[in-house]
């Protein structure tokens, strides 16, 4: 394998890999990407066996050739090399040389033959989605997705799109980890023939790494379900993600109804109040106390190693008032993903029961957070 390849080209190739590539040491082989050198390309391959990933960019190959090599590495030190072109070869023993000027480097590599075999399909039935159309589901989401290991059914996010006449389809995504609930629904314009019958569960690092690839793209992406796995697919990349099997909860029984406190609030308003109080909040917990009353709300932590903290931020609010515990953490992740909204409701029954916020002109958009004992 001989080629050379500017900078920028090589170093967008290996970034894609890098929150893919196997830490743990689970399989040591996994620490590494593939560089495959085809002709007049050069392709890089990285799977942890449950996310792959494979993207291409355009080189000078004089020689083809296929070489494993630790990502992490090999990006560091193309980070640092200047900008301009830079020169792999592969030499024997599947060691990497990379040069660049009066630089040179030689990786200790692995066999391209111990690398996993990137994963096939075979479907042409691929939904064509707006890249940031689902984007934006996967930040109104993927905050939500369980940690709990024991409870695998919920480390990810239950996605599902039904037809939906002319306009084309509609797209469900919902995420819970037994505290809080996310759901957003979206319409994805344009004609649409394939449904995903009953839904699937995304695991949460193959949605981490459909967001990078398309958090700042526009235009469309095609998307496909094929046995256990999702296929994505964007210009040259193509990630393909292993399903979680289980049965997702019934996430329309989390969501309580008949609500009969209401309040509007200044998005900007309540977000930089509770980042304030909280910091004397108890740090395991983040648990503040709201307490409405008509015109006010008053937020206040306590937190017998570090002291308390209270402050007052006018609201919309004409109840008889209500005293509520909540974790503060919860209720920032949900405003984050709410970044362009100006107003925000919050519907209540009592202290004891989950409340719901919306963004006032996104009805669309669900967020259920259980309360905190206080």
């Amino acid at each position: 394998m001989k080629l050379e390849i500017p900078k920028g080209d090589l170093i967008n190739l290996i970034s894609k890999t890098l929150n893919i590539v196997e830490k743990r040491n689970t399989m040591p082989v996994l620490v590494n990407i593939l560089l495959d050198a085809q002709k007049g390309k050069l392709k890089a391959f990285a799977t942890n066996l449950e996310v792959s990933i494979t993207d291409e960019v355009e080189a000078v190959v004089t020689q083809q050739g296929r070489v494993a090599i630790n990502a992490k590495n090999l990006h560091d030190i193309i980070k640092e090399l200047a900008e301009g072109p830079i020169s792999l070869i592969k030499q024997e023993n599947n060691w990497l040389k990379i040069t660049q000027g009066r630089s040179i480097f030689n990786m200790v590599g692995v066999s391209p033959d111990e690398y996993p075999v990137f994963p096939t399909h075979s479907t042409k039935e691929f939904m064509e989605i707006e890249a940031k159309v689902l984007a934006e589901m996967i930040g109104k989401t993927i905050y939500s997705v369980s940690n709990d290991d024991t409870r695998y059914h919920l480390n990810g996010v239950y996605f599902e799109n039904r037809l939906s006449g002319s306009a084309g389809s509609a797209f469900l995504m919902v995420a819970t980890d037994g505290h809080r609930l996310s759901l957003v629904n979206r319409e994805n314009k344009g004609p649409s023939t394939k449904t995903v019958e009953g839904g699937v569960i995304i695991p949460r690092k193959g949605l981490a790494e459909i967001y990078k690839l398309l958090e700042n793209e526009d235009g469309k992406f095609l998307m496909a379900i094929e046995g256990s796995q999702l296929i994505v697919k964007h210009k040259n990349a193509i990630i393909m993600i292993r399903l979680i099997e289980g049965k997702y909860p019934n996430y329309r029984q989390l969501i309580p109804q008949n609500l009969n406190e209401h309040v509007l609030v200044k998005r900007d308003s309540l977000l930089s109040s509770l980042k304030r109080v909280s910091l004397l909040s108890n740090q395991k917990s983040k648990g503040v106390t709201l307490n409405f009353t008509q015109g006010r709300l008053e937020i206040s932590s306590n937190n017998p190693e570090l002291g308390d903290a209270k402050e007052e931020i006018e609201i919309d609010y004409n109840g008889t008032g209500l005293k509520i515990g909540f974790n503060a953490k919860y209720i920032i992740d949900i405003l984050n993903s709410m970044e362009k909204e100006e107003d925000i409701s919050i519907d209540l029954k009592d202290q004891l029961s989950p409340g719901v916020m919306r963004a006032r002109e996104d009805k669309d958009y669900t967020c259920v957070i259980m309360p905190m004992r206080i």
